[in-house]
């Protein structure tokens, strides 16, 4: 009786199994950590996860949301061993993440995952793959035509209207070779994010005159009258080969999308701070299903007339960068069959003169 007595004794004074606990440097380490880091004890229950955690969704109250990490956090704690592999994570309603999650023992009970968030380097990737295909595929199709040309060209040497008929599409095709390559190297210098080396005041009407000069021979050609007009003596603060390259696409897709013996408008004016450039014109419009897509590179609305107008499906998205890098914006109003306007705006110059008066008049 003595001995059952003082075993029950010890059994109800045994001290309990401690808890696991995080160390205190990896809570520090946790509440500044700009990754996603979960800490994980040997119940499956998250006892510590970073904020960024919680924003990618990977906790659900006490536990793991994914069933994929929560197993390779099994796999851990049973052999020591760290794994790193990669995961799709669904939640519905939200978008597909895809993250990389690196998974260690800390200590002998807990378990840490680090999860880094890569959907944005997998989209760019993506990006950039789908550019490589359409750079290759836009520069074989001139390159093929101008080699057929060139066999055509020596096959018809006793025929001089051959050879004059064929010089002239090599030469066409040529032109719009240099264009493409042009604006490939336009497009990826805008995309490098490089601050501008030397930005200026730009005045607003040499830009337009020199995007209208370039247009001209093709509006010429098409019986098509372009008319500039707005308010005079406009300046904008920026680049002048990247401003003027972004008008004078505009007026170039204008010109290439309007019927003959049209009228394309250019015009400017002032507006809080900013200079809006208009370009109207009266061509096939643009379906409104298709206007979201337009500034893609490469995209067309109507890729069977990209032949016949020699464009390569990279002057909006040229212009689309170049109002970015600017702090402006790029906007469009088009109704299929009546003609587009597109509006480029970019902040405003203000001489010292004017911009004084101008806060004169806005002081009370």
């Amino acid at each position: 009786m003595l001995a059952w007595h003082i075993s029950d004794r010890q059994q109800h004074h045994a001290a309990p199994v401690a808890q696991p606990v995080v160390p205190p440097e990896v809570a520090t380490v946790l509440s500044v950590l700009r990754s996603s880091a979960v800490v994980v004890d040997d119940a499956d229950t998250v006892l510590k996860a970073s904020a960024p955690a919680y924003a990618l969704g990977l906790v659900r109250g006490a536990s793991l949301a994914s069933d994929e990490l929560a197993e390779l956090v099994s796999q851990v704690r049973r052999d020591g061993q760290i794994r790193e592999t990669e995961l799709l994570m669904q939640r519905p309603g939200v978008p597909s993440r895809h993250v990389t999650a690196r998974v260690a023992p800390l200590g002998s009970r807990l378990v840490l995952a680090l999860v880094e968030d890569r959907t944005r380097e997998r989209r760019v990737e993506a990006v950039r793959r789908d550019f490589v295909a359409n750079v290759s595929h836009e520069l074989k199709t001139p390159v093929g035509a101008i080699r057929l040309l060139s066999e055509a060209v020596s096959d018809a040497s006793d025929d001089p209207e051959a050879v004059k008929r064929f010089a002239d599409r090599m030469l066409l095709e040529s032109d719009r070779l240099s264009r493409l390559v042009q604006q490939i190297i336009e497009l990826s210098r805008l995309q490098a994010d490089d601050p501008m080396e030397a930005p200026a005041a730009i005045a607003v009407d040499e830009v337009i005159r020199v995007a209208v000069d370039t247009s001209a021979i093709d509006a010429d050609s098409k019986r098509i009258q372009i008319v500039t007009g707005g308010t005079p003596g406009l300046e904008v603060f920026g680049d002048r080969e990247q401003v003027t390259a972004a008008v004078a696409n505009l007026v170039a897709n204008a010109v290439s999308y309007s019927g003959d013996d049209s009228t394309v408008l250019v015009s400017t004016k002032a507006a809080q701070g900013s200079v809006e450039v208009s370009v109207v014109d009266q061509g096939i419009g643009i379906p409104s299903q298709e206007i979201d897509r337009i500034f893609e590179r490469f995209y067309r609305v109507d890729p069977a007339r990209h032949r016949s107008t020699g464009g390569t499906g990279l002057g909006l998205s040229i212009v689309k960068h170049v109002a970015a890098t600017h702090g402006g914006d790029v906007k469009v109003w088009s109704v299929e069959g009546q003609g587009s306007t597109f509006t480029l705006s970019l902040p405003r110059h203000l001489t010292g003169t004017l911009q004084e008066n101008l806060q004169k008049e806005v002081s009370p």
